[in-house]
């Protein structure tokens, strides 16, 4: 599935503008048209033409892509609107979101109380929050090609190798193991991946009997860092998004996730399924209803998403909803449609 135009979306947003206008035209899904080009977006029941002003989008670098491919696609439709992604995690969009800087939050997990606090301390109540969930992805726990022993990792393996205090060596996993250190590469404390490894894995922290998430290693808000990390290390375990993880190709190895029901590699099909259990999950985008009531850029901008991420989700390696879900996706911006 990696090719030409999915690889673009995952530079760092300046550094990728050119790649990414060279690159406009490249595809090779099975739904990309004849003439080599991806097919017409929706654009129906919105006239994108008389559009103007800046839409900013932060957060999430897992979300990024798909944010990212949408605003190039929403360009073209809507060409006096500048739609600008960046990525400084899901916390770092939610500081941004509720202090009124950015229009649109990427997100890896849903808004916590601490952040809708914040929000609310500047004027965005909760039932002004809108939040909408843009695909699916199943979060992936990687090797290096090299390491030819951890092919499947329990839920209980990974809390001991990524506790506080947990394992160091790939034998504290599995006595059959080799004895090398282990190399540990992570999100940063501001991602939402972050956030949701540590809630599927119990090392939430919050309690005095809780364990908590390992500080050392490699740790970045950038996908990219971590991707080209693992691939250099032959004692490297880390986790990300699964398009990252598809994007770098046989550069690195899945592990597969025994989360009680035996070992579930991570796929479309079992994400989709409920099977790849604890670590699929939502991606999500925020926005408020203020915006989209006043703002006819930001509402334009939020419809095409919608209409559009479906496909645009697949383009960059994440899982499409299913119809019913999708639907739910789209009534939440009908009342605010002309």
């Amino acid at each position: 599935m990696p090719h030409e135009r999915k690889s673009a979306y995952f530079l760092p947003a300046l550094a990728a503008l050119a790649a990414l206008m060279a690159l406009v035209g490249a595809a090779c899904r099975a739904d990309v048209g004849s003439d080599g080009v991806f097919p017409t977006p929706d654009t129906t029941g919105f006239d994108y033409r008389g559009l103007s002003g800046e839409v900013r989008v932060d957060g999430s670098s897992t979300v990024f892509p798909i944010s990212q491919a949408v605003a190039e696609e929403f360009s073209k439709v809507a060409r006096d609107v500048r739609a600008n992604v960046a990525l400084s995690g899901t916390g770092g969009g939610f500081e941004k979101f509720c202090r009124k800087d950015i229009q649109v939050s990427d997100a890896s997990r849903p808004i916590n109380q601490k952040e809708k606090d914040a929000c609310a301390a500047n004027g965005i109540l909760n039932d002004d929050i809108v939040e909408i969930q843009v695909a699916i992805d199943a979060l992936t726990v990687v090797v290096n090609p090299q390491n030819t022993w951890a092919k499947c990792l329990t839920t209980g393996q990974l809390q001991l190798a990524f506790k506080n205090g947990g394992a160091t060596k790939w034998s504290d996993l599995d006595p059959s193991w080799p004895s090398d250190t282990i190399k540990f590469y992570h999100p940063g404390a501001d991602s939402g991946t972050f956030d949701y490894f540590k809630e599927a894995t119990g090392l939430r922290g919050k309690a005095s009997n809780e364990p908590a998430h390992r500080s050392d290693g490699v740790a970045s808000e950038d996908d990219n860092v971590l991707v080209q990390g693992i691939e250099g290390d032959k004692n490297a375990l880390g986790y990300f998004g699964f398009a990252y993880y598809e994007e770098a190709g046989k550069k690195l190895t899945a592990a597969e996730i025994d989360g009680g029901n035996g070992c579930v590699a991570p796929s479309f099909e079992a994400a989709l399924k409920g099977e790849y259990i604890p670590l699929s999950r939502p991606l999500l985008i925020y926005t408020t209803t203020t915006l989209l009531d006043d703002r006819d850029d930001v509402l334009g901008f939020v419809k095409f998403y919608v209409d559009n991420m479906n496909a645009l989700a697949e383009e960059v390696g994440y899982i499409s909803l299913p119809e019913d879900l999708l639907t739910a996706q789209k009534e939440k911006i009908e009342p605010f449609l002309p």
